[in-house]
């Protein structure tokens, strides 16, 4: 295979994987047709493509061929019932018919999977493998479990879904509100694995668009929601800074050491729009803003300062707080560290790390900010031993090549 089909291929993947299973799964209603449909298309692609050459509209021609598998899967198993008369429908060119308030295949999805009969855990876990495309590794570092839990839990979903009878239809107005919450988080995880990718790729910007498209059709659907807004305006804060993200040699660049110059001023200007937006809904007497929301306004904090000496630590420490009285997760109270370490002292600040390592002893972010401090207060040893632990887990080849040289910057 040339560099150019396989190239083709992957990028086809990233573009074209979530509109095929959602497109299948509306068409069919069956979760397990449009998955196994869709990776036969992808495997007919590795197969064909390098002899008959790249497809003028390979997401077309991934979808057509999708769809004959799931009608040839369908006549195998014999199931010449409603299913089937529905599959041979699919010839008819005539656009379907709006099935209910989302009109986008992939927004559906996402919601259809968010149904309430299937834990949290669960419905984020399906969709991101349905409309992410991510792999059961990619799904397990991102709620930071090992790879073997996190395929039984998606395994256990598709069951509870086949067992009760699930239906995979537009969910009404009314469904809307009751699954938003793991709608949002589903949505947040897409973009932070796009933000900070495992593998070679350091960022996968498929994703972190992918998520954000996702966002900007949330937020016209439920323009009052205040998490909506916020997280958009999180998503959008954070994505204005990819540019700056990482080097040329491919290494993570941390925010105190960007070029806030190459930073996307449009983005920002957009998010601290949306950001205001907000703190003028809560003080007309709205409800108080929860975690998206305040971290949307945390990155707006950081997006208006010049350099990292000119951030208000104070108003971020503060925000952190408000935060962790919403979110009281481990993680949180990480990133308040980082911010009381700039305020108060990198001695202050790890002494609440060190309060979090029975939590987050396998998170590599953990291990970071303590390798950070442990250098700052001259420690060498100790923080040497932490950037260790901290490559040893890190999954992003840009924050390990950033981890190896700081380490090998130490003394003795």
């Amino acid at each position: 295979m040339t560099d150019s089909v396989e190239l083709a291929i992957t990028r086809a993947h990233h573009e074209e994987w979530a509109r095929v299973v959602a497109g299948l799964a509306r068409r069919f209603g069956d979760l397990d047709i449009a998955e196994d449909a869709a990776a036969e298309a992808f495997a007919a692609a590795v197969e064909r493509w390098p002899s008959d050459g790249i497809p003028a509209n390979p997401g077309g021609w991934l979808t057509t061929t999708a769809t004959r598998k799931a009608i040839d899967r369908l006549r195998r198993e014999s199931q010449r019932d409603a299913k089937y008369q529905a599959a041979q429908m699919l010839y008819d060119e005539a656009p379907p018919e709006p099935r209910g308030p989302l009109e986008d295949d992939r927004l559906r999805l996402v919601f259809t999977c968010c149904h309430p009969a299937l834990a949290m855990e669960a419905r984020i876990a399906l969709t991101l493998r349905l409309i992410g495309g991510l792999t059961v590794d990619e799904i397990a570092r991102a709620f930071l479990v090992q790879e073997t839990t996190m395929a039984q839990r998606i395994t256990r979903a598709k069951v509870k879904i086949k067992a009760a009878h699930i239906p995979y239809r537009v969910p009404s107005e009314a469904d809307i509100r009751d699954r938003l919450a793991g709608v949002l988080a589903v949505i947040y995880l897409v973009f932070n694995e796009g933000y900070l990718a495992g593998g070679d790729d350091p960022l996968r910007v498929d994703l972190t668009e992918e998520a954000i498209r996702l966002g900007r059709l949330l937020h016209n659907l439920l323009p009052d929601d205040g998490e909506v807004t916020g997280l958009l305006a999180l998503m959008i804060l954070a994505d204005a800074r990819r540019a700056a993200r990482v080097s040329r040699a491919g290494e993570l660049v941390t925010l105190a050491e960007q070029d806030r110059g190459a930073w996307d001023r449009a983005l920002i200007a957009e998010g601290h729009a949306l950001v205001r937006e907000r703190i003028a809904a809560v003080a007309a007497g709205g409800p108080p803003p929860g975690r998206y929301q305040l971290q949307a306004a945390i990155n707006a904090v950081h997006t208006a300062a010049p350099s990292l000496a000119d951030t208000d630590w104070s108003q971020i420490v503060s925000l952190y707080d408000r935060m962790a009285a919403v979110d009281p997760s481990p993680i949180v109270r990480l990133n308040r560290a980082v911010a009381v370490a700039e305020l108060d002292g990198a001695a202050v600040g790890l002494a609440e790390v060190d309060r979090l390592g029975d939590a987050l002893d396998g998170y590599h972010a953990f291990h970071a900010t303590r390798a950070d401090l442990l250098r700052r207060l001259q420690r060498s040893g100790e923080s040497r031993a932490a950037y260790d632990r901290a490559i040893e887990l890190t999954g992003n080849s840009a924050e390990r090549a950033y981890l190896t040289r700081r380490r090998d910057q130490l003394g003795d």
